[in-house]
């Protein structure tokens, strides 16, 4: 298993820069962030794409994943989402995930993760917002099979699919090689999820793990792995035991004041509990 730094904790530089600083951290992989100020897909070009190439090469740095999941360009953190009421702004969260497949094909990234169907609006019903996301996701996939990019959903505590009997229900209704699960460990503990269970019970369908911390509360803010409740010894040996060697990358988004130094206390710590 190996050990990258989500770009989403340097919101506050840019990609160039963001990059320099995980490899001068030792990280040798990083996940790109498929939004301002870094890659936002709808406008990045064919020169930007090839500078951020050469950047990762000479930086030592592998992609870990592209993260498709905020468009912080157009909205938020969860807004265009696949089950808003207006066609038009689902259309954008459909065409933002399209063009963050097609991306990341161009940057040789083997997955980008989206959000797991988004807040569910009170005058939209479970059932009618769940066949709207199957219907995007498919849609989505289809180019995710053209371009050889897996499609990751990521369930995340209030959104539409926050659990993992809820993700299993959506996998079942999917039928593409080119989907599967980001499994965010914080993301389950705040759901009250048994993370070495759910780490084995979903393990044929997970591509890529986001590491956080979570406080005893359960309350969703990402901390610094060891700051919190989690049990990382527990959670890196039932990761071990399914056999998973891709990448586990560290999200922490809320220390956007000292990326630097929350991604080295992070790696530092993780470090001593992977595997040999």
């Amino acid at each position: 298993m190996k050990l990258a730094y989500s770009s989403n904790a340097y919101m506050r530089f840019s990609v160039e820069e963001a990059i320099a600083r995980i490899a001068r951290i030792g990280f040798t992989g990083m996940e790109l962030m498929a939004d301002v100020p870094h890659a936002f897909p709808e406008d990045v070009t064919t020169k930007q794409i090839d500078l951020i190439r050469s950047l990762l090469r000479r930086h030592g740095l592998e992609l870990s994943n592209v993260n498709a999941f905020m468009m912080n360009a157009v909205g938020d953190f969860w807004h265009p989402s696949w089950i808003e009421p207006d066609q038009a702004h689902r259309r954008r969260r459909i065409d933002h995930t399209v063009a963050a497949l097609r991306m990341a094909g161009k940057l040789g990234a083997k997955c980008i993760t989206t959000e797991p169907g988004g807040p569910i609006p009170e005058e939209v019903s479970r059932e009618e917002a769940m066949n709207q996301f199957v219907s995007g996701l498919n849609e989505a996939l289809a180019v995710a099979q053209e371009v050889g990019v897996s499609l990751l959903v990521e369930p995340e505590p209030g959104l539409l699919v926050e659990n993992a009997d809820q993700f299993l229900a959506l996998a079942d209704r999917i039928h593409s090689p080119m989907f599967g699960l980001n499994f965010d460990v914080g993301h389950f503990y705040c759901v009250g999820d048994s993370l070495p269970e759910t780490i084995a019970r979903l393990a044929h369908l997970t591509r890529h793990y986001h590491l956080e911390d979570i406080a005893k509360t359960r309350i969703h803010k990402h901390l610094i792995p060891g700051r919190g409740a989690i049990a990382f010894e527990e959670v890196i040996e039932a990761i071990r035991a399914t056999g998973y060697d891709g990448w586990l990358t560290i999200e922490l988004y809320p220390y956007l004041d000292d990326p630097d130094r929350a991604g080295s206390e992070a790696m530092h710590f993780l470090r001593e509990l992977l595997p040999a």
